[in-house]
């Protein structure tokens, strides 16, 4: 019998926050529970027909069972540039400016491999999406948090960066709309973004999954729409959130050519692709019948609208998002974000995400994503009154 010991790096990592919730609810349901999921962001609205039928019929064609291109097909890749141009005004060579991904989190978690050197300090918001972190400590880099606190609109104050950790950084992300928070970001602190990372050498990666997610008309603006970004950074996106295709696992980053070749770099050791019918299916989905998108902003605000108002109802402070499918509060006085949510679940069977499980600016906290029914919602809301909270 050999000695197994898990690397360093795997040593350093927490608990991965979405496994945990999956154990908690699995204990829960083998308790009888019946649990309302409120924790990960999972949209439970089907893939639109069109992008379905568009799969099925490519999957026939042999061409596309092969080893696909490590970057992604062409007309993909024009296909997300003529995205661009039409939702953003911004015009991206295809070929040096686009790459595939096999979900944005895959190209998340390799992009340090492509820049970090073992004690580079990559800037990481949080409370958030704990993959930009962990993919910096996978790279041997350090992560240094900025805070996003609730006077501040949750956007980092890039004023409070140390100067020793400013001379060793070497990368930033970002996420607008944000995750977990729901904020959103102006176009004027993008502009600051854009002179901070050109004055200090710091490249850019903005995490734009929830772009079309929104309510109220709000319009995200791009991080490659403000001038001077295409030369400081590249933007990650998904069609996964907008068009109900998490488990089809098909994303791009975009941006400045130099960013973009090193990801693929990486990419070509890595992975060998994302499957070309699927691709086929996303140039169906950035170019089709986007009547879903309406669709799904409808069914999204019915149950923000439910969620919120039966929060404040029950006297907890919550404020409408104008865009994410998430809804982030403050827990009632006396709770800390674990202690109310070990509550949810135990007293009315309701998951919902501790903020402090995003970074420790999370404290105080939880979040929950609106991935179930307006009727299940409301009867969340119920049991939460009922439970006397």
């Amino acid at each position: 019998m050999i000695t197994i010991e898990q690397a360093d790096r795997l040593k350093k990592l927490p608990p991965y926050l979405f496994a945990e919730l999956d154990r908690k609810k699995a204990e829960a349901r083998s308790r009888g529970v019946d649990v309302i999921d409120l924790g990960v962001g999972d949209p439970d609205l089907p893939t639109p027909d069109n992008i379905i039928n568009k799969l099925a019929e490519a999957a026939r064609e042999p061409q596309y069972h092969r080893y696909p291109t490590y970057t992604g097909m062409n007309e993909f890749r024009k296909a997300v540039s003529r995205w661009y141009k039409k939702r953003a005004g911004v015009d991206l060579e295809p070929i040096q400016e686009v790459v595939s991904l096999i979900g944005s989190k895959e190209g998340i978690a390799h992009i340090p491999l492509a820049f970090i050197n073992p004690g580079d300090v990559v800037l990481v918001p949080s409370p958030a999406y704990p993959v930009y972190a962990i993919a910096t400590l996978f790279a041997g880099g350090i992560p240094h948090e900025m805070p996003l606190l609730k006077e501040n609109s949750f956007l980092p104050d890039l004023g409070q960066i140390p100067a020793d950790i400013l001379g060793k950084a070497k990368m930033m992300f970002l996420n607008y709309p944000n995750n977990p928070t729901a904020a959103p970001a102006t176009r004027e602190f993008f502009r600051t973004v854009v002179d901070f990372a050109e004055k200090h050498n710091i490249m850019i990666c903005h995490d734009f999954a929830y772009s079309e997610m929104t309510f109220d008309s709000y319009v995200p603006p791009s991080f490659l729409e403000i001038p001077g970004a295409m030369d400081v950074g590249i933007e990650f996106h998904s069609l996964s959130k907008t068009y109900n295709m998490t488990g089809w696992r098909i994303g791009w980053a975009a941006g400045n050519a130099k960013i973009i070749d090193g990801l693929g770099r990486i990419k070509s050791n890595i992975d060998s692709g994302i499957f070309e019918a699927i691709q086929v299916a996303g140039i169906e989905a950035l170019e089709g019948e986007q009547q879903c998108l309406a669709d799904m902003r409808d069914i999204y605000t019915e149950r923000r609208d439910v969620l919120i108002g039966g929060l404040r109802k029950l006297g907890i402070n919550v404020e409408p998002p104008k865009a994410t499918f998430y809804v982030w509060f403050e827990v009632p006085s006396g709770y800390s974000s674990a202690s109310f949510a070990a509550l949810l679940l135990e007293k009315s069977g309701i998951v919902a995400t501790p903020g402090n499980g995003f970074g420790s600016p999370g404290e105080g906290y939880v979040r929950m994503a609106l991935t179930v029914s307006k009727e299940r919602l409301a009867e969340a809301v119920e049991r939460i009154n009922t439970a006397g909270f």
